[in-house]
């Protein structure tokens, strides 16, 4: 019976289901449908267009063939490791009989510290959860530790070997998949698989986004604007060139000192990162400590800038702002800050310039910068021939890398962390991602010109050039590291996975002036961006007159203190700035402001 003033779908209801949320779900069938034969037909053309892509494009597919002959040219020995894992596995089943008998028995595998992956109660609580973690973990403890054991390969093959076997292993993790993972299985029951059909219409989105390329979605990309809620500190662009535009901050006390501060930072990055908010922003933090803050906003290049190489970078950039900086302010000498990959093209300037006698820069700190690449980390994995030519031949089609391929390769250095967690947030619980500015930025990659980010990966990352003296002749001037004596803060993060501490330490080993090296607690990012109030994480010093030869070395003697490093840095920095100066208003120097920070270079996105 129709009741009277309702109007009941038409829509024959499915078994548990109202009229009007089978009509509900019948309309996202249909949008699904659609959207799907979209993106074929998208993926058909492209393929008609550019041909089939590059099957193996890491070039993984002979290392493990060559790797598997290594590995069974020991039968003795794989036959010993496969026992050890089946006598793990009988352990487990008896503690997991153990457990459903109502026992309390000890886990024979645990989560490493910080796995968040298996956080929900379930995974301990429910027998059959908690055998599939275990399982899994010691599956997974078992096939890198067999990996590494393997006899007859090279250091560089094993590290890449265990690197993606790592990447495997996190991929088949059972929080991956909707039937064995018990926050996932609780929600498709609550909300009758609602929670999966807006999980596979994110995943759409997705594709759609990334033109047929999966681009997870790490947060709320319209919850942000570069100008607006990001990248709020007050100043003013006071010159630009094709590649740069340098932005010159607002004073926040009445004096200065009288050397301003140049900041360089990674231009695969955009450099908002130091001005994220104004309760963590680094930039607005040395405004109110007296300095008179200059940033380089690095250019988004197009298909217009392919030709630029990495002389230009130093030429247009550091060069030109430091030539900038003394029209706007009258001041000749400047200390400068190099942030990652900055830090090794402000090393290079700095090199260039001893060379040819500039002494304009009179200190300089780097942040988690690296210039012996010798140890560079697990980045190392992507720095063989092979893969350096695969990346060459995508960049050699467009002239320049997109953002998104070097963000994926960063974001794989912490898979479970910025991929699976969102795979199963996004995909799974059908959840939008929770706004966070720090994710927004790490979105917000810029490209790289082919024949500059080309000549940066084969001299500094593959050839180590930059450390040898006269390894690298840049506008017929050779590089010498060992020329720069001007006084140097070195910051490295303790746990940083993209320039490691211990390969950062190194420069103490190279610079011959005097060397301040710190080491921040956290990592790439929150070692560097630590505001004091935070009072946060850790720092360690040693006040050594002779850096030791290494980090081990100096880490013996080194004294840990609470909370942020930016005061010791302040303190560092303050002592060759010069006296206080009336402060210094922008465009009311010699360069006038061309337009407000954080100027337009920075709101450029990529793939728009």
């Amino acid at each position: 019976m129709i009741r009277k003033g309702k109007r009941m779908s038409d829509t024959p209801a499915l078994a548990g289901l109202s009229p009007e949320e089978t009509e509900k779900l019948q309309t996202t069938f249909r949008d699904i449908a659609t959207r799907s034969q979209k993106l074929l037909q998208d993926f058909s053309d492209r393929y008609q267009a550019e041909g089939p892509r590059t099957a193996d494009p890491l070039h993984l597919t002979q290392t493990f063939m060559d790797f598997t002959a290594k590995m069974l040219a020991d039968p003795n020995r794989l036959v010993q490791a496969q026992m050890e894992l089946w006598q793990q596995y009988m352990k487990l089943w008896q503690v997991t009989t153990q457990r459903m008998l109502g026992q309390q028995v000890a886990p024979l595998a645990e989560p490493a510290k910080g796995d968040k992956r298996f956080n929900d109660p379930a995974w301990k609580d429910e027998v059959v959860f908690d055998y599939l973690k275990q399982s899994y973990l010691l599956t997974a403890r078992w096939l890198q530790g067999t990996v590494k054991d393997v006899e007859g390969v090279d250091d560089k093959t094993a590290k890449k070997i265990d690197f993606y076997t790592r990447q495997f292993i996190d991929a088949v993790s059972p929080s991956n998949f909707a039937m064995t993972n018990p926050q996932v299985v609780k929600a498709t029951v609550e909300s009758k698989g609602e929670n999966l059909l807006k999980g596979l219409q994110n995943l759409l989105t997705d594709l759609e986004r990334g033109k047929g390329q999966l681009a997870i979605r790490q947060t709320d990309m319209n919850a942000f604007k570069v100008g607006g809620n990001v990248a709020t500190s007050p100043g003013k662009v006071v010159f630009q060139n094709e590649l740069i535009q340098l932005i010159q901050y607002a004073p926040a006390t009445e004096t200065v000192y009288q050397v301003p501060l140049l900041i360089v930072p990674p231009w695969i990055n955009k450099f908002y990162i130091l001005d994220l908010k104004p309760e963590n922003s680094f930039i607005k933090w040395a405004t109110e400590q007296g300095y008179t803050v200059f940033v380089i906003s690095w250019v988004n290049p197009d298909a217009h800038l392919t030709s630029l190489v990495f002389e230009d970078y130093m030429k247009k950039g550091p060069l030109a702002a430091l030539d900038a900086i003394e029209k706007a302010t009258g001041q000749r000498e400047v200390s400068a800050i190099g942030y990652c990959i900055g830090g090794t093209l402000m090393a290079t300037t700095l090199a260039y310039m001893a060379a040819r006698g500039d002494r304009r820069i009179v200190a300089c700190t780097f942040f988690t910068a690296q210039v012996d690449f010798s140890e560079p980390g697990e980045l190392g994995v992507f720095i063989d021939e092979d893969q350096l030519a695969g990346v060459e031949e995508m960049m050699s089609k467009k002239g320049y890398l997109e953002g998104a391929e070097m963000a994926t390769t960063f974001n794989m250095l912490r898979a479970n962390d910025l991929i699976w967690s969102f795979v199963v947030n996004n995909y799974l619980m059908g959840k939008d991602p929770f706004p966070f500015d720090l994710l927004y930025w790490n979105a917000d990659a810029t490209r790289m010109p082919a024949a500059m980010h080309s000549y940066y990966l084969r001299n500094m990352y593959q050839k180590n050039l930059l450390v040898q003296p006269g390894g690298l002749v840049i506008d017929n001037v050779p590089i010498d590291l060992r020329k720069i004596d001007i006084p140097v803060y070195l910051q490295a993060g303790k746990e940083d996975h993209i320039a490691p501490s211990k390969s950062v330490y190194k420069a103490t080993q190279i610079f011959k002036g005097p060397v301040r090296f710190m080491l921040a607690g956290s990592g790439h990012i929150a070692g560097v961006v630590n505001p004091p109030r935070n009072k946060k994480y850790q720092h360690w010093l040693n006040e050594t007159t002779t850096n030791p030869p290494t980090l081990a070395e100096w880490q013996a003697g080194a004294k840990e203190f609470p909370g942020s490093w930016w005061h010791d840095w302040d303190k560092w920095l303050s002592a060759v700035s010069g006296p206080k100066v009336p402060a210094r208003v922008p465009g009311t120097g010699g360069l006038p402001a061309i337009e407000d920070a954080p100027g337009s270079y920075v709101k450029v996105r990529s793939g728009e």
